[in-house]
């Protein structure tokens, strides 16, 4: 995923027909949907083609420039003419036509070298937009995966929440059944009752949080005619050594640091193009023409009709040899706004650098939490199915079965939400480092 030609042309080729026969939403075509759908990403590829028309040797200046005119000219004339001595002479409708046509070339042939800088300049230009196209992928992806990654949890913990409301009903059967034989009493029954209730509030609130995010993911998507979808919940972690790695190397890869390093070879272009301003311009002119003119006869001249061809070359040269110390304001601007660049690579790079050790200490925090909530699943879940053991043989009361029931449930929650916190912390800090069209999600 280091090409970002290649990303959209991937985007391209995928559509809704993608999704699996159990109409499972993976990573990755959520992904390729994105590529193809987003409008942030759509606005960045149209940003690359126009950059990418704008480097062209068509937009360079070293191209000679051609133009060709033509006319035509048609005349009726009535002339009335005394002539001394001899009388006088009446020449009605005398036409008098005229035909002529050109084609004139210029070109260039020294500028004081500013479309060379200037050429140079537009193809880093080229370079620059390409990265703000990658950096608005990476902040879409992360968007996406802070979406995808809600759905896949809201999804899990609706299963969780299915498993809860279950046992509830058994355990209300359980004490009904208790009940009607006289072994407890009906403040039990009602408790695993309500308890029940609350539980099936729960999960429809549940439905409706996951559809909320699911509509989220569409929008993300901008594929709001997939409906009942299921997305993939399994995770997994980049190795740390590896990770170690992509921070060590962030200087050169992180997205910020490139463009700011693209600005800076353009202020230095600009400073460049903006010195040509004392150095002269030599052009080559070239043309041709043709030209036709049919003149009616005159009271001393009979009608005539010339042609004529012309062919024309010549070089011009023009140096302004002072312009009111507009190009010395230009040379100045262009260096000062250099420095600025440069001002702002120390600022980017500080920044930067503190953005990553904090992402870095974020995601280690998280895998720690996350490593502690995958024991607290297990010691919970260990004593949810002791006490379910006991209250099944009447060991232990119905408020010690709910309440060993409520922390499973709320440790497998607990579970997800640091899964998917840890899963996002490690995508942000793939982005800072530079790496996270690199990686597999």
């Amino acid at each position: 995923m280091k090409n970002i030609g290649l990303l959209f042309c991937i985007g391209f080729f995928i559509g809704v027909t993608e999704l699996t026969a159990q109409n499972i939403l993976t990573k990755d075509e959520a992904v390729r949907l994105m590529l193809e759908r987003n409008f942030d990403i759509q606005l960045a590829k149209n940003n690359v083609e126009i950059a990418e028309n704008n480097k062209s040797v068509l937009n360079s200046g070293y191209l000679p420039t051609v133009n060709a005119t033509a006319g035509a000219n048609y005349d009726i004339t009535d002339r009335f003419t005394e002539i001394d001595g001899q009388g006088n002479l009446d020449q009605p409708d005398l036409e008098s036509e005229n035909y002529n046509a050109a084609i004139n070339l210029n070109y260039t042939l020294f500028d004081g070298l500013g479309r060379l800088y200037n050429f140079k300049r537009l193809k880093e230009q080229y370079n620059l937009s390409e990265l703000q196209a990658r950096e608005t992928i990476e902040n879409t992806l992360i968007q996406l995966f802070s979406v995808y990654f809600e759905v896949a949890r809201l999804s899990e913990n609706v299963n969780i929440q299915k498993q809860t409301l279950k046992l509830s009903k058994d355990r209300l059967k359980r004490v009904e059944y208790l009940f009607e034989y006289g072994q407890v009493n009906k403040l039990q029954v009602l408790n695993a009752d309500v308890d029940v209730s609350n539980d099936s509030i729960a999960l429809i609130t549940q439905f409706e949080n996951l559809d909320n995010a699911k509509r989220d993911l569409q929008v993300v998507l901008n594929a709001t005619e997939i409906q009942d979808f299921k997305v993939d919940t399994s995770v997994s972690f980049t190795p740390m050594l590896k990770i170690e790695n992509f921070v060590e190397a962030y200087a050169l890869n992180n997205v910020s640091l490139l463009q700011i390093e693209k600005n800076l070879e353009i202020s230095a272009y600009d400073q460049k193009i903006s010195r040509t301003g004392y150095l002269p311009t030599i052009d080559l002119i070239g043309s041709y023409g043709w030209n036709r003119n049919v003149n009616p006869e005159s009271p001393f001249f009979p009608g005539s009709v010339q042609t004529s061809d012309r062919l024309a070359a010549g070089i011009s040269l023009n140096w302004n040899l002072f312009d009111g110390g507009q190009t010395s304001v230009r040379i100045q601007n262009a260096k000062i706004n250099y420095e600025n660049q440069e001002i702002q690579k120390k600022q980017i790079q500080l920044g930067v650098n503190r953005d990553i050790q904090n992402a870095l200490n974020t995601y280690k925090t998280r895998l720690y939490i996350f490593d502690l909530q995958e024991q607290n699943v297990k010691t919970n879940r260990n004593n949810f199915n002791r006490t379910q053991s006991q209250f099944e043989l009447g060991q232990v009361t119905s408020l010690e079965f709910r309440q060993a029931q409520l922390n499973f449930q709320n440790a497998s929650n607990s579970y997800n939400l640091a899964k998917y916190d840890a899963k996002l912390a490690e995508l942000q800090l793939l982005q800072l480092t530079g790496q996270l069209l690199n990686v597999e999600f």
